[in-house]
Parts: structure tokens; C-alpha cells; sequence
């Protein structure tokens, strides 16, 4: 890939953010924690936000924004992916979306396949939809993580009704092939579960192809939701707009049927940036974006090979998370909190994602090359200690 590099925001800068991950913890901590990127906008988004306060246009979203259009377009371009308008709906974010298509496709009581260690709102998600988590960790292999198939299998087997799949991964940043997919389509469909795919960091693939859970098989199209928004991929997370697809006409009538505040969550400013977003105009700078981060998972390796030789990292195959297991260095459960306390940087809790998660972290790498050596280092500082 020919894209120049994106260059984070200096600290100074960053510190005049009044986002979470900046307003959380004191200065003298170095965040790591919740997915952030330090980088500057893509100028496309910019401009059209720009020019939205400049017109006062802060009013209610309309009820055709153009996210339908604009999402269709960018996975036909960056997925190869065919989708039917028609099956396009939006909301505000996606747990939004998943937790109304799992109010929607389950009963009060169904138990929901939830693989885990997994991003921690899939739990209160399945709850808030009054489904009960139904837990069939991740298979560890030689090469990083699979889907159990056999352990899902089992629980559809047993009456679970859905499975809320995480693809890619997060936190392990697991691409899942289309064999493994198309396998579990064909579990679904004998017997009779639904399958809500959280596919937010799709568009962050590093040398392995994305296959959206829908686009995996006709089964799959036949089983299936997906729910994504371009918040991961151009840092919009406080803009409030997501994607909801249905695999065909009997999903789309599904999320058609949705009440009608669904669709008002999503924000005005949202749709205005996912469309920027989505747009032709954006592909450099997510190029760009992918060539910072593909250096930074490597950098992360060399730097804990070099600092933290007991910990175990696989490189991930998506995003700009890394689950780190350091469990070896004696900082309990929850390692996270020793680290911010006596090393000053804030990873991320790994005990919330699941029993898995216990004795790991998870790390930020969307960030600039010194400020991920220097976490790194305080770590290490600890350790040699």
C-alpha cells in the first residue's frame, strides 16, 4: 500500500479534547483504554461538519439522510459487497441496533451465544433485550482464535435462539473466514436461531480479507443481521449513527417494523459525518489510516518482545486493539488497574470481557509511535523494578 502514514495530534493538543478518553484519568496518565484514535479527521468529515454549524443546520434528522445510499456505496468499494438498499435501516449506534434486533428475533428468557472474551456491552445488550448471555468462549489455535462451532452447535442445540457474533473480533482483533462463517449460517439455519452480527471494524482489515457475515453464504443472508457504523473506522463515536442490514426482504421487513424512535436516535450531525464518512472522498485518508496502524500492531510486538518478554500477543488481524495477556507478571485479575496505578497508563479492564479476560489487557495502538513506546516503557520501567 503506496498511502502515506497519518501523524497523531501531539499530547498537548489531544489533552484539549473533552472526550472520554482524555477526561477520565489526570495528565499524568497516559490513556490507552477506551478505542479513540489521536488522529485528525478526514478532511472530507471535517468539511461537512464545518459547513453544517456554519449553516445552523442542527434541526431534526430528516427521514431520508443518505446513510442508505452512502453505506451501499463503500461496501460495494471496500467489501465487494452487493447490498439491497432496501435492507438498509439506521439508528443511533450499534448496540442500539443489536439490542432492538435481538428484542425483535427473541423472546423474554431466549439465551443469546455470546463469544467471549468479548466487548463488554454485548452482555448488557443481550440483558437489556430480556435474552440470557449464553457464554461459548473463542477456540484458541496455533494462529489465534476461531469460532467454536462445535460449542455453539451444542447451545443451539440446546434452545439458544440467537448468536451475537463479534466480526471482526473484539478484543482479539480475529478476522473470521468465510468458511468459519458460512459454517455457522448453516448452524443457525438447522436450528431455526437468528445470527446479529456487530461488524464495526470491518473496514479495518490488515492484509486478510473482511467478509461481512451476510455476504459469507445465502444461508447466511438468510439468518443473518448486521449491524456497523463508520464510528470505529473515523473516530465518530459522539456522532450517533449506525447501520442496520438485513440479510433480505424478511430481515428488512423486520427492521422495518422496529418502533419509530429507532430511526430518530440517529443524530443529525451523525448521518451528516457517517456520510463523509462513507464517501469516495474519505478512501485516502482510510488508507493512510491502515498503513499507521499495520506499523503500530508490529511496533506493539517489538516493544513488548523488548519490554514484557512474558506477556503473549498475537497481532491482530483488524482494528487498533490489542489483548495482551500478562497475566505471567504476577498483577492479578485485573491487571489494569495495578498498571494504572503504579506504571500510569490506563489499559483496558480485561476481566470485562469475560472469564478469559482475567490476568489480561486490552491496548490502544491508535496513537502516535512515542506516546505507544512510552507506555510501553513505563510497563517495562515496572517490571524491571
Amino acid at each position: 500500500m503506496s498511502a502515506t502514514p497519518l501523524q497523531a495530534l501531539p499530547l498537548d493538543e489531544l489533552r484539549k479534547r473533552s472526550s472520554t478518553k482524555w477526561r477520565k484519568y489526570s495528565d499524568d496518565i497516559l490513556p490507552f483504554f477506551v478505542a479513540e484514535m489521536d488522529y485528525p479527521l478526514a478532511p472530507a468529515i471535517t468539511r461537512s461538519l464545518l459547513r453544517a454549524v456554519e449553516l445552523g443546520d442542527t434541526g431534526y434528522t430528516p427521514p431520508e439522510p443518505g446513510v442508505r445510499e452512502a453505506f451501499v456505496d463503500f461496501a460495494a468499494r471496500r467489501f465487494d459487497w452487493d447490498v439491497d438498499p432496501q435492507t438498509v435501516f439506521w439508528t443511533g449506534d450499534v448496540m442500539m441496533g443489536v439490542v432492538e434486533i435481538l428484542r425483535a428475533v427473541t423472546a423474554p428468557g431466549d439465551r443469546v451465544v455470546v463469544t467471549t472474551p468479548v466487548y463488554p456491552p454485548f452482555f448488557d445488550t443481550v440483558e437489556e433485550a430480556g435474552a440470557v448471555v449464553e457464554r461459548v468462549p473463542l477456540a484458541r489455535t496455533e494462529g489465534g482464535w476461531e469460532l467454536d462451532l462445535d460449542g455453539i452447535e451444542a447451545a443451539l442445540a440446546a434452545g439458544a435462539r440467537a448468536v451475537l457474533l463479534c466480526n471482526p473480533h473484539n478484543p482479539t482483533g480475529t478476522v473470521h473466514s468465510r468458511e468459519s462463517l458460512a459454517a455457522l449460517a448453516d448452524l443457525a439455519a438447522r436450528y431455526g436461531a437468528v445470527v446479529v452480527s456487530d461488524e464495526i471494524h470491518g473496514p479495518l482489515a490488515h492484509g486478510v480479507r473482511f467478509t461481512p457475515f451476510l455476504a459469507a453464504s445465502d444461508t447466511a443472508a438468510a439468518v443473518g443481521y448486521a449491524v456497523t457504523s463508520a464510528s470505529k473506522t473515523f473516530n465518530l463515536a459522539g456522532l450517533k449513527c449506525a447501520v442496520m442490514i438485513g440479510g433480505g426482504p424478511e430481515q428488512a421487513k423486520v427492521l422495518r417494523a422496529l418502533p419509530w424512535e429507532v430511526e430518530w436516535r440517529t443524530g443529525l450531525f451523525g448521518a451528516i459525518a457517517n456520510n463523509a464518512a462513507f464517501s469516495a472522498e474519505s478512501d485516502a485518508w482510510l488508507d493512510s489510516l491502515l498503513v499507521t496502524l499495520d506499523a503500530n500492531r508490529h511496533l506493539l510486538a517489538d516493544l513488548i518482545a523488548e519490554h514484557l518478554p512474558k506477556a503473549e500477543y498475537r497481532v491482530p488481524d483488524a482494528g487498533f486493539l490489542a489483548w495482551v495477556d500478562v497475566s505471567a507478571y504476577g498483577w492479578g485479575d485485573n491487571p489494569a488497574t495495578v498498571l494504572r496505578r503504579r506504571a500510569r497508563v490506563a489499559f483496558h479492564h480485561g476481566p470485562l470481557f469475560g472469564e478469559e479476560g482475567k490476568g489480561h489487557v486490552r491496548i490502544n495502538f491508535a496513537c502516535s509511535p512515542e506516546v505507544l513506546r512510552e507506555g510501553i516503557e513505563r510497563v517495562g520501567a515496572l517490571v524491571a523494578s
